[in-house]
């Protein structure tokens, strides 16, 4: 590491120094004795714009600037999971050690732990020809996850030795003859985190990300290595959309990435996520979750670090075979920070200041999605799925950043704040939201759901609907100028919004529903309209009592029943509806 350049301006997180010449774009610099931690934005002759992830107060003309020589990378290999880093991978554990509870500016820690060691159990042997993606062999990470340790990228040859045995992440576990030369093989590599990871071919998502929540699940899914978009005003639930994702998704690893948010959200993740038992193996959740915590008083630039780290560990368990769900919330203090530093940089603005390439950069983070044939000669199939939240001003779709973000991902969450103020949890518009995925996953649905669930389904999303045109004549003239149909249409509705899509994130059972409940719970609601309905060709029929009887308390409570006694509990209660609404048929008009 040599001094290279002399700061000429400092203004916010962007620094400007003097003779770079010979530095890269993106390349990593040290600013400052304090040595914080910059990289390189812009070029101009021997000028160099660094933007800056920590804080500059202090900083002035005529100190020195550092070069490393490297982009800005990520180290990858064992020790990822259960850990909480900032936007550049420093774990917060080992900086609390160092500096105690508030960062101090310039304190450096790598990102694996270089003292730990790893029990390497080998795949391949000395001779073995490898292509970059095979996997040389397995160490135990978690409980939950066994790491795969790659040929990086680029990397092919003949290996000349590897061995079993207790490794850390820097000591050599085996050697590779490449056409370049003899290479040593190590548990750990490094990525830069602006480059996407290559892979072998992309797939079509053809298999849902189940969330357990089932607005999106039934009626909004999005699909396996597919892309999806949550923007709603402040209060809207977009936080605990993410968080109920993070626990319940069927994804084998979670990338969270808390990219500017405000310091008490993360420290609810942080809190609960150690305590919350994964649901299919009871071990704690946090064993498979990485962890990117950067909160909303960290320096702004550091947002724009943190979605890339965090998609780039994403990245890294995709290409191990893993299907990995992240959670980004939320883009749009990742736009802000972009929006900053193109003000620094005194670039022509776009839409409300935002940087001209604003589309073009959300694009390329959500292109990073996937679901993928790996590199290998194994040929393993994984998936990236990303789920970003966008906060704009008031919730106002318009929004430059939300409208950037909807030109690319395929699933849209509209998220409603007068559905919050009714405390309509999840607060999605069924009326607003969509999902492009519902072709690709219908033969996977048809094989888990059975065949009646998709026109159950849309039978149901229509219902909504004409409840929506229901409204404004409901609303001049009354419920009872409505025709007894039209009665129906608006009860079934009801029912679909207050039993089935209203859901209590803090209730032990209702928090998570599986596909299996979910489509129990749609058939009873339907099965109830459909009979109704039937029931509705007798004369002088008594609708107040149809819709009284004893049979609609069952279904509204339906949610409430345990995943175990869903069978026995819903037949018992399409059982007692058939007999309700028999015996309320033979007792004649005026009952």
């Amino acid at each position: 590491m040599e001094q290279t350049g002399t700061i000429v301006k400092v203004a916010g997180p962007l620094v400007v120094a003097s003779g770079m010449s010979g530095v890269r774009m993106y390349d990593v610099v040290l600013v400052s004795e304090m040595r914080l931690v910059g990289e390189v934005v812009k070029l101009d002759g021997d000028l160099a714009s660094i933007q800056v992830y920590e804080e500059t107060g202090g900083i002035g003309p005529g100190e020195p600037v550092f070069t490393t020589g490297i982009p800005l990378s990520v180290e990858l290999g064992p020790g990822l999971m259960s850990s909480i880093y900032d936007g550049i991978q420093r774990p917060l554990a080992v900086i609390r050690e160092k500096t105690g509870d508030f960062i101090t500016r310039g304190v450096h820690a790598d990102g694996l732990d270089r003292g730990r060691k790893w029990e390497f159990t080998p795949k391949f042997k000395a001779g073995d020809e490898v292509v970059p993606g095979d996997i040389l062999g397995v160490c135990p990470e978690t409980p939950l996850v066994e790491h795969r340790v790659l040929v990086p990228p680029g990397v092919r040859g003949k290996l000349t030795a590897l061995d079993s045995g207790s490794y850390t992440v820097d000591e050599p576990i085996g050697k590779i003859k490449t056409p370049e030369g003899e290479a040593e093989l190590k548990l750990m590599h490094t990525w830069p985190v602006r480059k996407s990871r290559p892979f072998a071919r992309r797939l079509t998502p053809e298999e849902p990300l189940i969330s357990g929540q089932r607005v999106i699940d039934a009626f909004f899914p999005v699909g396996k290595g597919g892309t999806a978009c949550v923007p709603g005003p402040f209060g809207s639930g977009k936080t605990v959309i993410q968080h109920q994702l993070a626990k319940w998704a069927n994804a084998e690893i979670v990338v969270y990435v808390g990219c500017g948010e405000r310091g008490n959200e993360m420290t609810d993740v942080l809190m609960e996520f150690p305590e919350l038992k994964d649901p299919r193996s009871g071990e704690p959740l946090i064993t498979r979750t990485v962890m990117i915590a950067n909160t909303s008083n960290m320096p702004v630039a550091a947002r724009e670090a943190s979605i890339y780290t965090g998609i780039t560990i994403g990245e890294y368990y995709r290409d191990m075979g893993y299907s990995v769900a992240l959670m980004a919330d939320s883009t749009s203090r990742w736009a802000e920070a972009m929006r900053e530093m193109s003000g620094r940089l005194e670039e022509m603005p776009g839409e409300e200041g935002y940087p001209a390439y604003l589309g073009t950069k959300v694009a390329e983070f959500y292109e990073r999605a996937g679901r993928t044939i790996c590199l290998g000669s194994d040929e393993r199939e994984a998936s990236l799925t990303v789920i970003g939240a966008v906060s704009p001003a008031g919730g106002d779709l318009s929004d430059p950043v939300v409208q950037a973000t909807l030109r690319v991902v395929k699933v849209f969450w509209s998220l409603e704040d007068k559905l919050a103020y009714k405390r309509h949890f999840p607060a999605i518009s069924w009326l607003n939201s969509y999902s492009l995925y519902t072709d690709n996953i219908a033969e996977y649905l048809k094989r888990e759901m059975g065949e009646d669930w998709i026109p159950m389904r849309d039978e149901a999303m229509a219902l909504l609907q004409r409840e929506a045109e229901l409204e404004e004549i409901v609303r001049l003239v009354g419920m009872e100028s409505l025709s007894p149909g039209d009665r129906l249409v608006m009860e079934t509705s009801r029912s679909i919004r207050e039993d089935f899509l209203h859901q209590n994130a803090f209730h032990p059972v209702d928090t998570f529903s599986s596909a299996y409940k979910q489509y129990r719970m749609l058939k009873l609601v339907m099965s109830f309209h459909h009979a109704a309905k039937a029931a509705l060709e007798t004369p002088e029929l008594n609708l107040d009592a149809l819709f009284a009887l004893p049979v609609s308390e069952d279904i509204a409570r339906a949610k409430f029943t345990p995943e175990e006694e869903v069978e026995a509990s819903f037949d018992g209660i399409e059982s007692d509806m058939q007999k309700q609404i028999e015996e309320l048929i033979s007792e004649g008009p005026g009952t």
